[in-house]
């Protein structure tokens, strides 16, 4: 009799949907299942390998089921795609899923402990509350611009923005201030809301040794040095430095074929957080190098004397990730004398 060597789970809120199939991809299994029966289902199968696409849910999962015996694999939609036969529907998915799983070549994800997904939050949560004060800061300068007051874009121009609408000679209408007025507040509470913040990604700094050693990378923070070591997976995932920075998405887009290279913009398919994160610091670096000057013959003033800066920044992201992964994999810290080479 063959046995099931592998299932493929289409994950939802309360309806899941399995598939079961044997080592050569016969079916032998399609079943509905509600929340309440996953755990007790999968507890009465024989250990196999459970596959699931990787999603905000599929962690949880994976910790729950792999408790069980069981082998847990998390692959990305995009990976799952291709083997959706036709129409979709939940079963299609599964089937999909532990087709997928089957394949040797197969990319995982690696699953994620609580307290990696625990200690990610305060990076979620802070890029929220920056995004929030962007839409504030933009609101106010739009709706100040309908009374003719306008205000240079950028972080450096937000007081004036408060001025104006504080200052009671600006021929602001009256119905309109206490609106802009409770716009300003939300401003500093946002604000304040993000120092906090940053003082906790602090302190996560300077007692993580990892994060400390990331922070002498010359552009890596505090909070870039905390984020890698939250959202990025264990370095033995990947073999080299050149695949941490693909799955960055700090990789430029192949488009080749006939033995004839064509490269496209940067990939953007992977980590967003640290993706921007890692070109933030990088900017800044580029910033200064270019109004102080790069060390003569180092990498960085010859990619400066021959290519635009914005290709310069995403460069040397790219090589802040080798590097970042570099120190993760085999410790040590970052030299200056590396930047020469």
């Amino acid at each position: 009799m063959k046995e099931i060597s592998i299932i493929g789970l289409d994950l939802a809120k309360n309806v899941f949907q399995a598939h079961g199939a044997d080592e050569t991809g016969s079916v032998l299994l399609r079943k509905k299942l509600r929340r309440d029966q996953l755990l007790t289902f999968f507890a009465a199968q024989p250990s196999c390998t459970i596959a699931m696409e990787a999603c905000s849910s599929s962690h949880y999962w994976g910790r729950e089921i792999g408790n069980l015996g069981h082998t847990v694999r998390l692959i990305p939609p995009a990976y799952v795609k291709p083997f959706v036969k036709r129409h979709k529907n939940d079963a299609a998915d599964a089937e999909a899923i532990c087709e997928a799983a089957l394949r040797p070549t197969m990319r995982f994800v690696a699953v994620k402990s609580e307290v990696s997904q625990a200690a990610a939050i305060v990076f979620r949560t802070r890029d929220l509350f920056v995004r929030q004060r962007t839409q504030v800061i933009n609101a106010l300068r739009g709706h100040l611009a309908e009374f003719g007051i306008i205000v240079a874009q950028g972080p450096a121009h937000v007081t004036k923005l408060i001025l104006a609408v504080e200052d009671s000679e600006k021929l602001l209408p009256d119905m309109a201030r206490p609106v802009l007025g409770a716009l300003v507040e939300a401003l500093h509470a946002l604000e304040e809301r993000i120092r906090l913040l940053d003082i906790e990604i602090a302190r996560r700094a300077k007692e993580d040794e990892v994060a400390r050693r990331l922070m002498t990378v010359p552009g890596i923070g505090p909070v870039i040095a905390t984020a890698l070591t939250a959202l990025a997976p264990a370095a033995e995932t990947f073999k080299r430095g050149r695949d941490f920075a693909a799955w960055l998405g700090l990789t430029p887009l192949q488009r080749s074929t006939g033995g004839k290279q064509r490269l496209g913009k940067t990939s953007k398919m992977g980590e967003r957080t640290l993706r921007r994160l890692l070109i933030i610091g990088a900017s800044a670096v580029v910033r200064w190098a270019a109004r102080k000057g790069a060390v003569a013959g180092s990498w960085l003033a010859r990619m400066l004397s021959r290519k635009p800066r914005m290709l310069v920044t995403v460069a040397l992201a790219n090589k802040m990730a080798r590097i970042v992964w570099a120190l993760m994999a085999k410790g040590g810290i970052y030299r200056a004398q590396i930047a020469a080479e």
